[in-house]
């Protein structure tokens, strides 16, 4: 009923940029936040920046100065703006969102397929 549609992921060199985005569509009264999370092989999946309803953002410190995200309420669309890659930020990014259903009572959490970023020379 909700999915979760990525796109923007890809090949960089380092210092490079990459404008992740990310879309939500289905059954949906509300999105309370929404964002992003990576895993890269052999390591836990962490958390990258998340940002809520209100705008109210959340930095993880290995990204912070050089990652930006932002959303589109309008559209349940969010974003995440990579500039300066470095060789660690390769990963597969996966969108979250937590969502509340048209025929829904609380929020659920979604995730999309994941989208390989890719940063080497």
């Amino acid at each position: 009923q909700v999915q979760l549609v990525e796109s923007g992921g890809g090949l960089v060199q380092p210092g490079g940029s990459l404008r992740l985005s990310c879309a939500a569509s289905g059954s949906i009264f509300s999105i309370n936040a929404m964002g992003w999370y990576r895993q890269a092989p052999g390591k836990q999946r962490e958390l990258v920046a998340t940002i809520s309803s209100r705008g109210i953002t959340n930095d993880a410190a290995s990204v912070k100065g050089r990652f930006t995200i932002s959303r589109e309420n309008a559209k349940n669309t969010v974003y995440l703006q990579m500039n300066g890659l470095k060789p660690e930020d390769t990963a597969v990014y996966y969108c979250y969102a937590q969502i509340r259903g048209m025929r829904g009572l609380l929020e659920s959490d979604y995730w999309g397929q994941g989208t390989q970023v890719t940063v080497s020379s």
